[in-house]
This record gives C-alpha cells, sequence and structure tokens, in this order.
C-alpha cells in the first residue's frame, strides 16, 4: 500500500512539474492583450527576440542627466496610446549611451573603455552610440527586423509627435 502511494505522489509530482513547464513555455509566446508598461528589452537580448519573432525595434538612446530624456521617460513613455502601439508592434530597447556595459551587437562587441565611474554628470560615450551615430540625447534609433537602421527621431517627442513617427514604421 505504501508503494503504491509512492509510485501515486510521484506521478502527481510529475505530472504538475511537466504542465507548469508547458504554461511557462506558452507565456513566453502569448503577448499580453493590454500593456500596463513598455516591455522594455536589453541589447543583450535583442537579436535572439526578433529572430524568434521578427518585428521592428526602438532603440531610446538616452543618458542618465538628460532632461529631456526624463521628460520622455515621465510624459510619452508612460502615455497608454504609445505604451499599446510600442508593445504591440515593436520591442523597445532603453539603451544608456555613456554606461560603462559591454554589449554585443550584430556579432561585434561594444564598450566604453573610457568610463569614469566616478564621474558624475556626463561621462564617455559607449562605442555603441557611435555605431548608431547618435548626436544628441534623447534619440530613437528604430531597426528593421534585420537590425538594420531605418530611421533616427532626435530630440524629445509628445505622445503625439511619437504616435505620428512609429505610425510611419508599422
Amino acid at each position: 500500500m505504501k508503494n503504491l502511494l509512492l509510485i501515486f505522489l510521484t506521478f502527481s509530482l510529475v505530472a504538475c512539474s511537466s504542465s507548469s513547464s508547458k504554461e511557462a513555455a506558452n507565456a513566453d509566446v502569448k503577448e499580453p492583450e493590454n500593456y500596463t508598461e513598455i516591455p522594455w528589452a536589453t541589447m543583450d537580448n535583442i537579436e535572439s527576440l526578433v529572430a524568434k519573432k521578427p518585428r521592428k525595434t526602438i532603440v531610446d538612446v538616452y543618458t542618465p542627466w538628460c532632461g529631456p530624456c526624463k521628460m520622455m521617460d515621465r510624459n510619452t513613455f508612460s502615455n497608454q496610446e504609445i505604451i499599446d502601439q510600442i508593445g504591440k508592434n515593436f520591442y523597445a530597447v532603453k539603451f544608456n549611451a555613456e554606461g560603462p556595459d559591454p554589449i554585443k551587437f550584430m556579432g561585434k562587441d561594444y564598450a566604453n573603455p573610457k568610463f569614469q565611474p566616478s564621474k558624475r554628470g556626463r561621462n564617455a560615450p559607449h562605442q555603441l552610440s557611435g555605431f548608431f551615430s547618435v548626436r544628441g540625447y534623447p534619440t530613437l534609433v528604430v531597426l528593421d527586423e534585420k537590425m538594420q537602421i531605418i530611421e533616427k527621431i532626435v530630440g524629445y517627442k509628445t505622445p503625439e509627435q511619437l504616435k505620428l513617427e512609429l505610425a510611419k514604421h508599422m
């Protein structure tokens, strides 16, 4: 009787764990109907996301000291229409143009060798911001499904302005 109970419990645990792993795998594929915030990805995982499900990418190239960048976060990226438009049609990445983190993008390594951790305010530009040819902040770099630059949207944009800019790429 004990063996039968043990076999039953083991079978139940295996069935539950396999069901949970299937649900977790499906959760990665299913998109929400309504977004509550922009689902920001990272530069490190964007290529794998695009490979699994091709779509255009918006890279928000910002710096921590940039006032208009903070306004974009506060006013534009928190707007529900923008959240839905980006969430349903694009991948979105936030990229600190003066950050210290090494990044592998399109088979190349990018870094910020002149980054000074003790420095407040402006810092050295990251090599990837040079690749994107960013001249000011904020800059939204629009990439196609092959990770090629198709447009750069420079400067602060209101929700209405950004909605029109992004509509051109949907």
